[in-house]
C-alpha cells in the first residue's frame, strides 16, 4: 500500500480553477518532488494535503485513511508535518523550546502535574528534553540548543523548522521550498540533511523546491504543475527531460 494516495484533487477560489486534477502516488520510504512556476498550484496543494484548504473535489488517503476533509491539527496527529517556505519558528522561545514543541503530541502529563510541579511533570520535562537533543544533533544544531530561534543565521533557522516538524514523528514529511534564500553551500548540505532524515528515520518526504540541483540530486520521481494541472510526472531524470517541461519551466 502506497503511504499517500491523492486523487482527482482539485479547488478553485473566486472561479478560478487553483488546482485541477491532481493525482500523485507517493510510496513509504520515497523522496517526491513537486515543482512548477511561480503561481503553478504547488503551495495550494500542500494547503489541501494539510487541511488548510477543503478540495471541492478528490480525495486524499494517508496510509490508508481518508483525509480529506479532516482539521488540520487531526491531519498533524494522522502523520503529515510540514514546513513553510517563509520560515515560521517561535522566535522568542529557544532552539531546544522549539523542536520540545513538536513533541506535545506524544509526551503529556496533566495540567495539575504541571501547575504543582509534581514528580511525572519533571520526568515527562527530561524524556523530551532528551529526545529534542537527539533530533538537533541531526542537524548539527545541539549546540545551539540554548540559543533564541531568532538568532540562528538564516540557514540553520531553516533546519530548526525541519527538526520541529520531523519531531511530530510523522509518516509523510512536507518541505515547501527549504532550500530558500540559501547560499550553495548551505544547499549541499541540505541536500545531504534530507537524504540523511528520510535513511535515519526511514522518513517519506515530498518537497516543493526551485533549486534544480537540489531536485534532480536527491528526488526519485517528480511531478510538474503549470496552472495547477499536472503537465509531466514519473521517474526524475525522464521529467526533467520531458520538452513539455524544458519549454514551459526550464525555459531552454
Amino acid at each position: 500500500m502506497a503511504l499517500l494516495e491523492v486523487k482527482n484533487l482539485s479547488i478553485s477560489f473566486g472561479g478560478l480553477r487553483a488546482v485541477s486534477a491532481f493525482d500523485v502516488t507517493i510510496e513509504k520510504g520515497q523522496l517526491y518532488g513537486l515543482i512548477g512556476p511561480n503561481g503553478a498550484g504547488k503551495t495550494t496543494v500542500f494547503n489541501l494535503l494539510t487541511g488548510v484548504y477543503k478540495p471541492d473535489e478528490g480525495i486524499i488517503r494517508l496510509d490508508g485513511e481518508d483525509i480529506t476533509r479532516k482539521k488540520s491539527i487531526e491531519i498533524n496527529k494522522a502523520g503529515i508535518a510540514r514546513t513553510f517556505q517563509n520560515i515560521r519558528l517561535f522566535k522568542e522561545l529557544s532552539v531546544l523550546d522549539n523542536v520540545k514543541s513538536g513533541l506535545h503530541n506524544h509526551y503529556r502529563y496533566s495540567t495539575l502535574s504541571g501547575i504543582l510541579r509534581l514528580p511525572s511533570y519533571f520526568k515527562v520535562e527530561k524524556q523530551m528534553n532528551e529526545k529534542a537533543m537527539e533530533i538537533l544533533k541531526v542537524f548539527d544544531l545541539d549546540g545551539e540548543a540554548d540559543f533564541k530561534a531568532s538568532n540562528l543565521p538564516y540557514g540553520k533557522q531553516r533546519k530548526l523548522e525541519i527538526a520541529r516538524a520531523l519531531a511530530t514523528e510523522p509518516k509523510l514529511l512536507l518541505l515547501d521550498e527549504p532550500a530558500a534564500g540559501m547560499n550553495p553551500n548551505e544547499t549541499a548540505e541540505l541536500m545531504e540533511t534530507i537524504k540523511f532524515v528520510r535513511d535515519q528515520f526511514q522518513m517519506t518526504i515530498l518537497l516543493i523546491e526551485h533549486d534544480m540541483k537540489l531536485v534532480s540530486g536527491i528526488c526519485e520521481e517528480l511531478t510538474v504543475l503549470n496552472f495547477g494541472e499536472i503537465l509531466s510526472q514519473g521517474e526524475t531524470k525522464t521529467v526533467l527531460n520531458d520538452p513539455k517541461v524544458v519549454a514551459a519551466y526550464l525555459g531552454e
